[in-house]
C-alpha cells in the first residue's frame, strides 16, 4: 500500500519545469487570494456593522431625551421604514417591557442583562422572533427606578448587512477559481516563451553524435541566464571537442611510436626463420632486447600519462628530500660515462609528494640533458623564497623561444633530434610537467648567458 501511495504521488507530481512553475504560481496566488477574501469580507462586515451600531447609537440619543423629558407612552415611534427592520422596547428594573413600538408588541425582551456597571451593551442577537434575521441590538442603562423605564433597547435588523456580505462572498467565489486559472494561463505561456530556447539547447545538445563536435548549441542575443547557459554549454561543448582531439592524437601518435620497435622485431625475427645459419644469436639477442626495453620504457610511459588523465594517480603528502633524488641520479649519469656531471651547486632541500613520481621526473630530464649535451650536463637544487628550485643543463645545441613550450607537449621531436635514437619517444617532457603540475609547481625552459638548454623546476618547499 505504501508502494503504491508513492507510485500514485509520483504519477501524480508535474514532471516539467514549466508545469511545476504553473502549479507552484498558481497555488500560491489561490492561498493568497483566498487569505485575502476572508479579510475582505470581514473588513467588510465589520464596516457595515459599525455603520448600525452608529445608527442605533444615534436613536438611542434621541428616545433617552424624550424618555428623560418624560414624553413617552406605551407606544413608541418606530423610525424604519419596513416593519420587520428595526423596533426599540423600554424595559423597567424588572426587565419588564413598559413601551414598545408597534411592530414589537408581545415581543419578549431582546436585550441581554447588562453586566454590573454598564452602562450600554451592543450585541448581534438572532432569536428574535420577528423576523428570520439577525438583530444587531442595542442595550442603554436609563437609571430609572421600578416605577419609571430602567433600560432603553434599539435593534436594527442584520438583513442588508448579510446580503451584502453574501454578494461579496458569491463573487469571491467566482472570481478566484477565475482569476487562478487566468493566472496559471499565463504562467504556462510565459513559462514556455522563457524556457524555448533552453528546449531547443536541449534539442541541439541530443542530436549531436560523436563525429559532429564541431556544432553548438545556439546562442540568443541576450545576456540573461539563458544566454550564459547556452556560453556555458558551448565552452563545455570546446572542452570536449578539444580533449576528444587529444585523446584522438596521442592515440594516433602512440600507435606510430609501437609500429617502429615493433616493426624491427618483426623484421629481425623474418631474416632469423629466412636465414637461420647466418644470424649471429647473440647480435640478434641484443638487437631484440633493445627493442625490447624502448616498448617496455614507451609502454610505461603511456600507461603513466593513461592512468594521470583518469585521476587515479595519486599524489601522497610526505616529505621527499631532494637533494638525494638528484644526487643518485647524477651519479646513474656518472656511471654511464657519456657525459660529465656538475652538482656544485646541488644543496639540501625538500617537498611535499611523491618520492617515485619526482625520481621519474627528475631521471626524465637528466636522460633529455645527457642526449642533447655536448659534453656537461650541470645539476642545481637550492631553497629561495619558501620554494625548491632545481635547475638542469647542458651545454648543447639548445631550444629555440619558439619551441620552448612545445617540447613540453606529447610525442613532440624538434628538427634538430628528429630520430628516435637521438629524440626519445617524445613522452619524457611530457611527463615531467604533468608530475611538477601535480606536486602544485612549474616548469619552464629559461634564458641564460651560456649555450644550451636550462629547465627550471619550481616546487614548494617543505617546512
Amino acid at each position: 500500500m505504501i508502494r503504491e501511495g508513492r507510485r500514485r504521488a509520483r504519477t501524480l507530481r508535474p514532471r516539467t519545469v514549466r508545469s511545476q512553475v504553473t502549479w507552484t504560481a498558481a497555488g500560491l496566488v489561490a492561498v493568497v487570494l483566498v487569505l485575502s477574501a476572508f479579510g475582505l469580507v470581514a473588513a467588510q462586515q465589520r464596516v457595515l456593522t459599525h455603520g448600525i451600531d452608529e445608527a442605533l447609537i444615534q436613536r438611542a440619543d434621541n428616545i433617552q431625551q424624550d424618555v428623560v423629558r418624560g414624553t413617552f407612552g406605551r407606544r413608541l415611534p418606530n423610525e424604519g421604514g419596513d416593519p420587520e427592520d428595526s423596533f426599540m422596547q423600554l424595559l423597567d428594573a424588572d426587565g419588564s417591557v413598559v413601551a414598545v413600538t408597534d411592530n414589537a408588541t408581545g415581543l419578549p425582551t431582546a436585550a441581554r442583562p447588562l453586566r454590573p456597571g454598564a452602562n450600554q451593551v451592543v450585541a448581534t442577537v438572532s432569536d428574535v422572533p420577528l423576523s428570520n434575521g439577525d438583530f444587531r441590538v442595542l442595550a442603554r442603562s436609563l437609571g430609572g427606578t421600578a416605577s419609571g423605564p430602567a433600560t432603553l433597547v434599539v435593534a436594527k435588523n442584520l438583513d442588508d448587512v448579510n446580503e451584502s456580505v453574501s454578494i461579496l462572498t458569491r463573487s469571491l467565489a467566482v472570481a478566484i477559481p477565475v482569476v487562478t486559472g487566468l493566472l496559471a494561463l499565463l504562467v504556462w505561456w510565459l513559462t514556455g516563451r522563457v524556457l524555448r530556447p533552453v528546449e531547443s539547447i536541449r534539442r541541439e545538445v541530443a542530436s549531436i553524435e560523436g563525429h559532429e563536435l564541431h556544432r553548438r548549441v545556439p546562442a540568443p542575443g541576450s545576456e540573461d541566464e539563458i544566454a550564459r547557459l547556452a556560453s556555458t554549454m558551448n565552452e563545455m561543448l570546446d572542452r570536449v571537442q578539444e580533449a576528444t582531439d587529444r585523446q584522438r592524437r596521442f592515440v594516433a601518435d602512440a600507435s606510430h611510436e609501437l609500429r617502429g620497435p615493433l616493426t624491427r622485431l618483426r623484421s629481425s625475427l623474418e631474416v632469423t626463420i629466412a636465414h637461420p645459419d647466418g644470424v649471429d644469436a647473440v647480435s640478434l639477442s641484443r638487437e631484440l632486447l633493445g627493442d625490447a626495453v624502448e616498448l617496455q620504457k614507451l609502454v610505461d610511459d603511456l600507461l603513466f600519462l593513461a592512468r594521470s588523465e583518469s585521476g587515479s594517480l595519486e599524489v601522497p603528502h610526505q616529505p621527499v628530500d631532494l637533494d638525494d633524488l638528484v644526487l643518485e641520479e647524477a651519479q646513474r649519469l656518472r656511471d654511464r660515462g657519456s657525459v660529465r656531471v656538475d652538482v656544485s651547486a646541488v644543496s639540501a632541500a625538500r617537498t611535499w609528494g611523491s618520492s617515485d613520481q619526482l625520481t621519474r621526473a627528475v631521471r626524465n630530464l637528466s636522460s633529455n640533458a645527457e642526449r642533447h649535451a655536448a659534453r656537461c650536463v650541470s645539476f642545481e637544487l637550492r631553497e629561495v623564497d619558501g620554494r625548491c628550485e632545481l635547475v638542469v643543463a647542458d651545454d648543447g645545441p639548445g631550444i629555440a623561444p619558439e619551441h620552448r613550450e612545445l617540447v613540453f607537449t606529447r610525442f613532440t621531436r624538434l628538427d634538430g633530434a628528429r630520430s628516435r635514437d637521438a629524440g626519445g619517444s617524445g613522452l619524457g617532457l611530457a611527463i615531467v610537467r604533468d608530475i611538477v603540475i601535480r606536486h602544485d609547481g612549474t616548469v619552464g625552459v629559461v634564458e641564460h648567458a651560456g649555450s644550451g638548454a636550462r629547465f627550471v623546476v619550481d616546487l614548494p618547499r617543505a617546512e
